[in-house]
C-alpha cells in the first residue's frame, strides 16, 4: 500500500515539473536542477509507469492518434458514454440504418439468415396466440348462437358495432381481469402494464396518475393515516382492486364480479415482485426497463371466468339449429336469386347505348351505381322492372352527357323530326340516317326540306328511298276495297239478289274516300263499272243485259253524289265468267257487276 502511494506522489511531482517547464518556457534558472541520485530514485520507483508517462508526453507534443490507440480506447469509451445518456445511441442510429440498408442492397440473404432464428419463433408464437383467441371466441359464439338470448345479443352487436362473438364473451362472463398495472408507490409512475387480449386500454400513465391522485385526495381530505391505502374503486361494470407493498402498488381493472379468492392472486404477485425486485423499485429513477421481469407475475393476475351453458339447452339447440338451417337455406335461395337478377341487370345496364357505368358499390344491402347517361337513353327503372328488381334496392347517380352512339343519334333525329310511329330510323356506320316504313306525304316532303338541319344532331346524310308514302298506301287500300266488291243480280233481270242493296250502300263511302285521296295526291281516279251475265242465252242479249246492269249501278252512284267524271261503264256479257257453271250457285256469281279502279297523274 505504501509503495503505491509513493508512486503516485512521485508521478504528481514529475507532472508538476513538466507543467512548469511548459508554462515558463526557458526560465530554467528558476527551477532547481535535479540531482543524479534523484533521477536514479525516480527510475527505481516508477519503472514501467515512467515509460508510459513519457509516451503520454510524446503524444501531447505530437497529437496524432493511430488505429491501435483507438482500438484500445474505443470500447471502453463507448460503454462509459452509453451509461451516461442516450446521445451516443441517437447519433449512431443514422449510421446503423444506412449500414443495414447497404447490406440489404448488397445481399438480402445475409440479413434474412441473421434474423431467421428470431423471426420464425416469433411468427409461430403470434399465429398460435391468434388461433387460440379465435377458437375461444368461436366456441363461445357457437354455444350461444341458437338461443333466444342470442337474438338479443345480435341486436346489441348491431347497435354497438361490436362482433357477435365479442358480445357473447361479455354477456357470458362472470368476471375478467382486463388490465394490471404496477405503480411506483412514492412517485405514482407506472412501472409495468399488461392488458388482456382484445381489450381496448387507455394510456396506463394516465390511469396510474389518476389512482395516485385519488389516494392523495382521500388522505388529505379525510385525515387518513399515511400507512392506510385505497383498496378498491367501482365504476359501473368496472372494479379496480389495489394491493400495496412497501415500495409499489398493484392495481387490477376487473369487469364483472370477481371472487375474494382473486385477491390472494394479487397479493401473491406483489409479494413476489417486492421480494425479487425490491431494490430496483427502491432505486427507481425513471428507467422502467428492469421491471420487464415482472410481466410473468402480472400475467398470472389476468384471470377470467365465463358461464357454461346447461346441458338441457342443447335439446332446444338441436331444434333451433334445424329451423335456422331451413331459414338460412330459404334465405340463401332468395338471396342468390336476387343477386343473380341484380348482376344480370347491371350487365344489361352497362350494355345499353347512351349509358356508361363508372362505379358500383354495395353498402347496407343496397347497390350504388354511378355513371353518365344520355337523356335519350333507356330509363334504368324499365330495365329493373324487366329484371323484377325492387327499385329501392338500387340507387342511381347519373351525370348527363351527349352520346354519339348510332342508336342514340337515331333517337335524337326521331325527336328532332317528330317521327311518326309508322317510320323506323337507323343510322349506318357512315352516319347516314335511313328511313323505312310509311309516312304521310306531307311529313315526307317536310323532312326532305329539313335535311340540311340533320347535321345538328350528328347526321351526315338522309335516305328515304325505302320509305313508303302513307297517302299512296291509303289510296291503294281504298282501291282494293272498291275492286273487291261484287253486286249480284237475278237471272235475266237487272234486279238485285236479296241483300245486295246493303252492299251497294257501303260501297258509296269507299268510292268517295278513294276520290278524295286521289285529289290530295294530285291524281285522277276513274272507276270502271263492268256488267256480266252467265253463259245462258244469246250473246247479243247478254251484252245488252250486262250493260243495263252496269248503267243501273252508274245511275245509283251518281244519285248518291259521286261525280260522273270518275265513273264509266262497260259490258262484257258472258265473256269473263267468274266461275265455271257447274251448279246454279256458280251461275249466280257470274250474273254480277264488278269494279276496276284506274289511277293516273293529273294532266299538266
Amino acid at each position: 500500500m505504501s509503495n503505491s502511494k509513493g508512486n503516485r506522489l512521485a508521478e504528481e511531482s514529475l507532472n508538476n515539473n513538466y507543467i512548469k517547464e511548459n508554462n515558463q518556457g526557458s526560465t530554467e534558472d528558476s527551477v532547481p536542477p535535479v540531482s543524479g541520485e534523484l533521477t536514479q530514485l525516480r527510475s527505481l520507483l516508477l519503472g514501467i509507469e515512467e515509460q508510459k508517462l513519457h509516451r503520454f508526453y510524446d503524444k501531447l507534443d505530437n497529437p496524432q492518434v493511430d488505429a491501435q490507440d483507438i482500438s484500445r480506447m474505443l470500447p471502453e469509451a463507448v460503454r462509459m458514454r452509453t451509461m451516461q445518456d442516450e446521445q451516443l445511441s441517437e447519433a449512431m442510429v443514422p449510421t446503423v440504418e444506412q449500414a443495414i440498408q447497404s447490406s440489404v442492397n448488397k445481399d438480402i440473404n445475409v440479413l434474412s439468415q441473421a434474423i431467421y432464428p428470431i423471426i420464425a419463433p416469433a411468427t409461430r408464437k403470434a399465429i398460435a396466440t391468434a388461433l387460440d383467441e379465435m377458437i375461444q371466441s368461436f366456441n363461445k359464439a357457437l354455444e350461444h348462437s341458437v338461443s333466444v338470448q342470442s337474438l338479443k345479443w345480435r341486436i346489441e352487436a348491431r347497435q354497438t358495432g361490436k362482433s357477435f362473438a365479442e358480445v357473447v364473451l361479455l354477456r357470458t362472463m362472470i368476471y375478467r381481469v382486463e388490465q394490471v398495472l404496477l405503480i411506483h408507490k412514492h412517485t405514482g409512475l407506472m412501472l409495468q402494464h399488461i392488458v388482456a387480449p382484445k381489450v381496448a386500454a387507455q394510456d396506463p400513465s394516465l390511469v396510474s396518475a389518476m389512482l395516485s391522485a385519488i389516494q392523495d385526495f382521500v388522505r388529505d381530505s379525510f385525515n387518513v393515516p399515511k400507512h392506510e391505502g385505497l383498496h378498491s374503486l367501482q365504476f359501473g361494470e368496472l372494479t379496480i382492486w389495489i394491493e400495496e407493498a412497501p415500495t409499489c402498488v398493484l392495481a387490477g381493472i376487473i369487469r364483472g364480479n370477481a371472487p375474494e379468492e382473486l385477491r390472494f392472486v394479487f397479493q401473491n404477485a406483489i409479494e413476489k415482485i417486492h421480494l425479487n425486485l425490491g431494490k430496483e423499485i427502491s432505486d427507481f429513477s425513471g428507467d422502467t426497463k428492469p421491471f420487464a421481469a415482472t410481466k410473468p407475475y402480472l400475467k398470472a393476475c389476468l384471470e377470467s371466468h365465463y358461464r357454461k351453458p346447461t346441458k338441457t339447452k342443447y335439446i332446444y339447440a338441436g331444434v333451433s339449429v334445424g329451423i335456422l338451417a331451413m331459414v338460412l337455406t330459404v334465405w340463401g335461395f332468395f338471396a342468390a336469386r336476387e343477386n343473380k337478377s341484380t348482376n344480370s341487370y347491371i350487365k344489361s345496364l352497362s350494355e345499353q347505348p347512351g349509358i356508361v357505368v363508372t362505379k358500383i358499390d354495395r353498402k347496407n344491402g343496397k347497390y350504388f351505381i354511378e355513371g353518365i347517361r344520355d337523356p335519350l337513353a333507356i330509363e334504368p327503372n324499365k330495365l329493373m322492372k324487366q329484371a323484377n328488381i325492387n327499385e329501392k334496392a338500387v340507387v342511381h347517380q347519373w351525370k348527363p352527357f351527349i352520346s354519339l352512339e348510332r342508336e342514340i343519334i337515331a333517337k335524337r333525329a326521331a325527336k328532332f323530326l317528330e317521327k311518326p310511329k309508322t317510320v323506323t330510323f337507323n343510322v349506318d356506320k357512315n352516319g347516314i340516317l335511313n328511313a323505312t316504313g310509311s309516312a304521310p306525304r306531307q311529313w315526307i316532303l317536310s323532312t326532305r326540306e329539313r335535311k340540311p338541319s340533320l347535321s345538328l344532331v350528328g347526321i351526315t346524310g338522309y335516305d328515304d328511298k325505302k320509305l313508303k308514302d302513307l297517302d299512296f298506301e291509303q289510296l291503294n287500300a281504298y282501291k282494293k276495297e272498291v275492286e273487291e266488291v261484287l253486286i249480284l243480280f237475278q237471272n235475266d233481270t237487272t234486279l238485285f239478289v236479296p241483300g245486295e242493296e246493303e252492299k251497294l250502300s257501303r260501297l258509296v263511302p269507299k268510292i268517295q274516300n278513294l276520290i278524295d285521296a286521289s285529289k290530295s295526291l294530285e291524281k285522277n281516279v276513274l272507276i270502271e263499272i263492268a256488267g256480266h251475265t252467265d253463259t245462258s242465252g244469246i250473246e247479243d242479249a247478254n251484252m245488252k243485259l250486262s250493260l243495263a246492269r252496269a248503267n243501273r249501278i252508274f245511275n245509283y252512284l251518281i244519285f248518291q253524289g259521286i261525280d260522273k267524271n270518275n265513273l264509266s261503264t262497260k259490258a262484257f256479257g258472258s265473256k269473263n265468267i267468274l266461275r265455271a257453271e257447274l251448279t246454279e250457285e256458280d251461275k249466280k256469281f257470274n250474273r254480277r257487276v264488278s269494279f276496276k279502279v284506274m289511277i293516273n297523274d293529273v294532266a299538266q
